[in-house]
C-alpha cells in the first residue's frame, strides 16, 4: 500500500516510540500501547497502519485504504 499512498516523504507518518529507529512526521496512536503491541504482531501492525492511513489520508487514500482494510478483515 505504501507505493500507492505515499506521494512524498513529508506524507510519511510514524507512531512516536522511544524504541523507534525511523524519524518522520508523528501521528498519535489510537492508544498509548499501540506501538508496543504492533511491534509484536505484524498483522496487527498492518491493520492499525491502514486505520491510520484513513485518519490522515486525503479522500483518494481513504478510499483505497478502506477497501484494503475491508479485504483484510474479511480474510480474517
Amino acid at each position: 500500500m505504501k507505493s500507492k499512498l505515499v506521494a512524498s516523504p513529508s506524507e510519511v507518518y510514524v507512531w512516536p516510540d522511544p524504541q523507534g529507529v525511523v524519524r518522520w512526521q508523528a501521528i498519535a496512536p489510537l492508544y498509548r500501547s499501540v506501538p508496543q503491541a504492533a511491534s509484536n504482531d505484524p498483522k496487527l501492525y498492518a491493520l492499525l497502519s491502514l486505520i491510520d492511513a484513513i485518519r490522515v489520508g486525503r479522500v483518494r487514500e481513504q478510499r483505497l485504504t478502506a477497501s484494503e482494510l475491508e479485504k483484510r478483515i474479511v480474510a480474517l
